[in-house]
């Protein structure tokens, strides 16, 4: 039995919590906000709107005690919260602490990968992976198996967080590219909220040239990034891009198709992928990366561009070759 803290207490934050209470049979201490209507509901009733977690778990707003809790940190809160949140953490001054980010974004407002913003706020004994990769809380908590992928900065921590979480659920491969992890996952949210606008225009037929087309322009950011653009045809992006096109689970698509027919529901909330979208939208121009698909979305999204001419301008391209071979 390993100690495991969990900070945050939302969708994936409860389903960690309960992967590794359940699954794993672990020590869990689960951290949320004091006066954060969802947490007071999980001390309260021991669920949330998404699941029901087991007895065992220690709940607390005290993040250091979280923190002090256990060497393995689970972190799943909104990314666009990761700014304020990670000064907090370095405020408590961990040591030799293991931080495993199970979130997907970057930040709309600087262009930094999570990973990143950690970092300049943790001292260097700390190790930081990401787990990503396709999967809906619904299907895994019925008992639905999935793979996923963990990268890090340190491969051998990569390995024993590996070897600590797989089970016969969830398996979970190992990447090297930290940065085509990241830029992969946060990228899939974007395409995810395309897939929705086809859905809702009925155009689902075009979410096969989206997937590839996506894919491409994606990989394409990553290798300006500094990473790897096989990447992109990963677990990280391609593999949970696939799940995402066709769940109607995923909230980013259905996010996508509500806004594109003007019937967004009183429940959804904005998924992540809008922030996503202005993100990796800035980065582009800034790295002067085509990306005609992202263009097209953060227009719709943030300038109030004309969705009928959405399936036009989703895949513009300069020339009808499909990749530059040079």
């Amino acid at each position: 039995m390993s100690k495991i803290t969990i900070l945050g207490c939302g969708r994936w934050a409860s389903f960690h919590a309960w992967y590794q209470s359940e699954k794993l049979h672990n020590e869990v201490t689960m951290w949320g906000r004091a006066g954060d209507p969802i947490y007071e509901q999980v001390v309260k009733t021991g669920r949330n709107s998404y699941i029901e977690l087991p007895k065992g778990i220690t709940y607390t707003t005290d993040l250091a005690k979280a923190l002090r809790h256990a060497d393995t940190i689970i972190i799943a809160i909104a990314a666009q919260a990761m700014q304020s949140f990670a000064v907090s953490i370095g405020k408590c001054n961990p040591q030799n602490k293991t931080f495993v980010l199970c979130m997907k974004g970057i930040d709309q407002n600087t262009g930094e990968r999570l990973s990143e913003i950690l970092r300049k706020n943790i001292a260097d004994t700390n190790h930081i992976c990401v787990w990503v990769g396709p999967g809906h809380v619904e299907e895994l908590t019925a008992g639905q198996p999935n793979v996923m992928i963990i990268a890090g900065d340190h491969t051998n921590t990569v390995r024993r967080v590996i070897n600590m979480f797989e089970s016969p659920l969830i398996s979970i491969l190992r990447s090297d590219d930290l940065i085509g992890v990241e830029v992969g996952a946060a990228a899939k949210n974007v395409m995810g909220i395309a897939a929705g606008f086809l859905d809702g225009l009925g155009k689902s037929s075009l979410k096969g040239a989206l997937m590839a087309r996506g894919c491409y322009e994606v990989s394409l950011l990553i290798e300006k990034m500094g990473g790897n653009k096989l990447t992109a045809f990963g677990m990280s992006h391609l593999g949970d891009f696939e799940a995402t096109l066709f769940s109607k689970n995923s909230h980013n698509r259905r996010y996508g198709e509500e806004f594109i027919k003007g019937e967004l529901s009183d429940n959804i909330g904005t998924a992540e992928g809008v922030a996503t979208t202005k993100a990796i939208y800035n980065l582009a121009q800034h790295l002067g990366v085509f990306m005609p698909i992202t263009s097209t979305i953060y227009a719709i999204l943030y300038e109030g561009a004309d969705k009928n001419n959405l399936v036009t301008d989703l895949f513009k391209i300069v020339t009808h070759q499909e990749f530059n071979y040079e």
